[in-house]
């Protein structure tokens, strides 16, 4: 299973939401590309950035750092956040990122997705409040339901489904362990985990999650990396 140390961007800064909600914004640091090459050092096989200002407004206005991280790094890049349309998506590649994560456009323009994931390497970001998939930044939950959406991409070239659980985002408190087993019961496609893990004994627990003889692919940790809960090296020895 691959760590995924996450960045988070708001106003060009480090940070983490609590639950996804922007009123509770604890700012971890003004050096991203800094934190990205800290967690290159400590072994892991990825970065994970979120523009959260593009995810509230669609503004890429942390785009350029996101390029910088990129540059500096020789690991992969994944990011997402405010990805809506074909020109924001090929900007982030042409840049260097690696992999490319459309969140809101699955849900509002499904044919866009479908026709990058036979072109870029694009995951489709998965982020759910009860069962249903939230958009615009977690601003907005939609009535549709987590597996429908997997369902109609399951078949769609997708490099990867990042799933979010938005109550445990932020928490420490642990993962939905009970959720990621449906999805992995429903897909043959890539599962990455977000959200919840607050130790290296939440790291293994993903580990060893297998359902339907189906295991996870990645996990992303944000807050338990940037609160000392553990170091990104530990994280990346509990993933193997």
């Amino acid at each position: 299973m691959d760590f995924y140390p996450a960045i988070d961007l708001l106003n060009g800064n480090c940070v983490r939401l609590y639950q996804g909600d922007y009123e509770q914004e604890t700012v971890y640091g003004d050096d991203p590309v800094s934190q990205a090459l800290a967690f290159q050092s400590a072994g892991a096989p990825w970065i994970h950035v979120v523009d959260l200002d593009a995810a509230r407004t669609g503004d890429p206005v942390n785009r350029s750092i996101i390029a910088d991280i990129a540059a500096a790094v020789d690991v992969p890049v994944q990011t997402g956040g405010g990805i809506r349309d074909e020109a924001s998506a090929r900007a982030h590649i042409d840049a260097g990122v690696a992999r490319v994560v459309l969140g809101t456009a699955a849900l509002e323009n499904p044919e866009l997705v479908r026709h990058l994931a036979g072109e870029l390497p694009v995951a489709v970001g998965l982020d759910a409040r009860d069962g249903n998939v939230a958009i615009r930044g977690w601003k907005e939950t939609s009535k549709i339901e987590l597996l429908d959406v997997i369902g109609d991409f399951e078949n769609a070239g997708v490099a990867a489904f990042v799933v979010t659980e938005i109550g445990r985002d932020g928490t420490l408190e642990g993962p939905d362990i009970e959720g990621l087993s449906k999805v992995l019961d429903v897909t043959s496609v890539p599962v990455i985990a977000s959200g919840g893990v607050g130790s290296l004994d939440h790291l293994r627990e993903l580990r060893r999650l297998e359902s339907n003889y189906r295991k996870l692919e990645g996990v992303i940790v944000g807050r338990a990396l940037y609160e000392r809960a553990f170091t990104a090296e530990q994280a990346v020895e509990a993933c193997q």
